[in-house]
């Protein structure tokens, strides 16, 4: 069980990682922001990686995301406009920031496989239902890997836009962009026939 100390380090550390990235973030930083010494640091973890690791458990800096996490009818707007919904709540653009922070080479070993997990998994899902909805007839192009890295890239993308540029580069709120990208993306994998 987590102590708030631990917490205090935690949050501290991922908001310096997120800000500056984990190379930069010193443990006399995360000290500095949590409001303690920076012994205590080491006596709570070994060391700016464990904070990193133990924070990656925490469903406050991973977004767990898993196939159960998507359900669908049939409907093919209905069901994109939902798996797009389930990703962007789950996918925020603090995980995003996250996500960058720890891509550094002396950590990445360690938290690449916890931060691919998140798109194989919308990928599985994705690739499972464009299959369905080919074999149904629903849609025309069979694709359906190309389908859904299509898909996932169009749904990652606005989230990494916002994350990078908030509001900056557009003014789409994200139930508008979800919505016209949906159907212009069914235009050009139903319509077609």
């Amino acid at each position: 069980m987590m102590d708030e100390t631990q917490s205090k380090i935690i949050e501290s550390t991922m908001n310096l990682i997120m800000e500056r990235g984990y190379s930069a973030t010193t443990t006399k930083d995360i000290a500095t922001k949590a409001g303690i010494n920076e012994c205590t640091i080491f006596r709570k973890f070994s060391g700016k990686k464990e904070i990193v690791l133990s924070a990656m458990q925490l469903p406050k800096w991973n977004p767990n995301l898993s196939e159960e996490d998507f359900s669908y009818t049939g409907e093919l707007e209905k069901d994109l406009t939902g798996f797009s919904e389930v990703y962007m709540r789950k996918v925020t653009p603090r995980m995003v920031k996250v996500s960058m922070g720890l891509r550094t080479p002396e950590l990445y070993p360690d938290t690449a496989e916890g931060i691919l997990k998140v798109p194989q998994v919308f990928k599985k899902v994705l690739v499972q239902y464009f299959q369905e909805m080919y074999e149904t007839g629903k849609i025309t192009n069979g694709d359906c890997e190309s389908l859904a890295m299509m898909f996932l890239s169009m749904n990652f993308g606005f989230v990494f836009l916002d994350a990078s540029f908030g509001r900056k580069l557009t003014k789409l709120k994200k139930q508008e962009y979800i919505r016209n990208s949906i159907r212009i993306f069914l235009d050009g994998i139903c319509y077609g026939k």
